[in-house]
């Protein structure tokens, strides 16, 4: 008597349809990553291409701060590099190591 019920639940188990996992978990795959495209990668894209449109925009006389905070004005313009004065002293930093162009003193204590 014991051998009909397991027939019956291997006739059971073999006209179950198979499912793929893959096709469960695939749209939400593709949402995630157009959902990470627009909040993090075009982003930070715009941003870079903001970024060096005003480093290549740079020209003698423009008040700029560095990464490292310092606050000088541009005295010349090279391929790669910019001089900069602050104060007394006079260097020379690398382009990508401008961090803004200041417009005038008040955007100073506007960013604090």
């Amino acid at each position: 008597m014991s051998y009909y019920p397991t027939k019956l639940i291997l006739l059971a188990q073999e006209t179950a349809p198979a499912r793929n996992p893959m096709f469960d978990t695939l749209p939400m795959l593709i949402l995630m990553i157009i959902i990470f495209y627009f909040l993090l990668i075009r982003p930070q894209t715009k941003r870079e291409k903001d970024r060096r449109k005003m480093v290549d925009a740079l020209k003698s006389g423009d008040s700029v701060i560095t990464r490292g905070g310092v606050v000088g004005s541009v005295q010349s313009v090279k391929d790669t590099t910019v001089s900069i004065r602050s104060l007394e002293s006079k260097f020379e930093v690398e382009k990508h190591a401008i961090e803004r162009v200041i417009a005038d003193k008040s955007d100073l204590k506007d960013k604090k």
